[in-house]
């Protein structure tokens, strides 16, 4: 199976007006959608739309309709990319004793002769929003750059004049997924996610259970501590500006 989990690190790294950073530990699976189902019955620790101790909700991702392969081929059908029933898989943590949260998951759509045609990004906030970035893969030089501007209210710390650069290493042994932020004076915010290719197994499932415990709920709370050591640095709240009419950004390729 093409499914898998990626355990690495994750780091931010804020620029100004206060530098700050951090840096954590993070076990992400990377799903093929076509293989969850024979996922949940494969596996004992990992059930597919049903409570286990690591499972994956379809509702949880998309436009929580729960048919995301069908949303991703419509996303990709309106931005004038052809979906040929090419492999697509999503980037993601799992839920663990029933909670998730993942501030940025990203699918990978290839299309049958296995070249990847595009990538979505899709953010959720902590406000209970959800907002998404198509932008199609121009062409097959790796790492894959992309850009876009800033559409969707993520941090109170952060304006909404704001520009992102995606560095993103495919899938294989290891992947890494960049996002540069910067505003019109330069560089502003670096994240990164980097990770080593695990095989999805319960034994591995079970081991993560010690080597990242809590690990969804250490990222919300992670957040919400991080958002207070910048509040006592000095940094102010922006207005929260209302969401985008629509659900997902398509940025043509350059």
């Amino acid at each position: 199976m093409s499914s898998a989990l990626y355990a690495g690190v994750v780091t931010h790294a804020r620029l100004k007006p206060r530098p700050h950073r951090l840096r954590y530990r993070l076990l992400q699976g990377l799903f093929d959608l076509d293989e969850l189902p024979a996922l949940g019955q494969l596996l004992s620790l990992f059930s597919h739309n049903r409570p286990n101790l690591f499972s994956f909700h379809n509702r949880d991702h998309g436009d929580g309709s729960g048919d995301l392969r069908g949303w991703v081929e419509r996303q990709l059908t309106e931005a004038g990319i052809r979906a040929d029933g090419g492999r697509i898989s999503l980037l993601c943590m799992p839920r663990i004793l029933g909670f998730a949260f993942n501030p940025l998951s990203v699918f990978f759509c290839w299309n049958l002769d296995g070249r990847l045609i595009a990538l979505l990004y899709q953010v959720n906030n902590t406000f209970g929003q959800r907002h998404s970035y198509l932008i199609p893969v121009a062409d097959e030089a790796r790492p894959i750059r992309q850009a876009c501007d800033k559409r969707f209210h993520v941090s109170p710390f952060m304006e909404m004049a704001l520009r992102y650069e995606f560095t993103v290493s495919p899938p294989a042994d290891r992947l890494a997924v960049k996002i540069a932020v910067s505003d019109q004076e330069g560089p502003l915010l670096d994240a990164v996610f980097a990770g080593q290719r695990r095989p999805l197994n319960d034994r591995l499932l079970l081991w993560s259970l010690a080597a990242y415990p809590l690990m969804t709920l250490k990222v919300v709370a992670g957040i919400h501590w991080e958002a207070l050591r910048l509040w006592l640095k000095g940094l102010s709240l922006k207005p929260e500006p209302p969401p985008p009419a629509g659900s997902v950004t398509v940025v043509r390729a350059a």
